[in-house]
């Protein structure tokens, strides 16, 4: 008896904690109008999803509804690039930006303004930019860097889709 008191004791403390540990599963139903529109294309296999995953795609959806529609587009250009990706692309970009997240914050600025001061420029001007990084020798792409400060890229591969990036 004794032993089956102590037993319950220690299943009733440990039950909060695995509750919070995961959050509870969302019914399709249970989402707003609005989050149904956003995740429609995962509604046939939602219950299937863990809960974990539910949470991070309502969160997306929030994000998404969030967002004015210049952003969403370049969202939507962002996650069709990424779907064409092969897997050592997607890879890299992931090394990429685990890379640019350890920089300082005034490195990260920099270097977003320089992006965008780039794509600011005409179609023919990056494609001119990006042609010309194409024909450097790795000696004069490691000399461009340091003028101008670039990190190292990690790879002649990555070396090859600079400056800009897009292909």
């Amino acid at each position: 008896m004794k032993m089956r008191g102590i037993v319950l004791i220690s299943l009733l403390c440990l039950w909060p904690t695995a509750t919070l540990a995961a959050p509870p599963a969302t019914g399709w139903s249970e989402l707003s109008p609005q989050e149904r529109e956003v995740l429609k294309p995962f509604e046939q296999r939602w219950t299937e999803l863990s809960p974990e995953r539910q949470q991070q795609l309502r969160q997306g959806a929030a994000r998404w509804q969030q967002m004015t529609p210049e952003e969403r587009n370049r969202a939507q250009e962002r996650m069709s690039r990424w779907r064409q990706m092969n897997p050592e692309e997607r890879a890299q970009t992931r090394e990429r930006y685990r890379n640019f997240r350890e920089l300082p914050p005034a490195e990260q600025k920099r270097l977003r303004q320089s992006h965008e001061r780039y794509q600011d420029l005409p179609p023919e001007e990056r494609e001119r930019l990006r042609e010309r990084w194409r024909t450097m020798t790795p000696e004069e792409r490691h000399e461009f860097r340091q003028k101008n400060r670039l990190p190292k890229q990690h790879s002649e591969s990555d070396d090859a889709a600079r400056p800009g990036s897009r292909r």
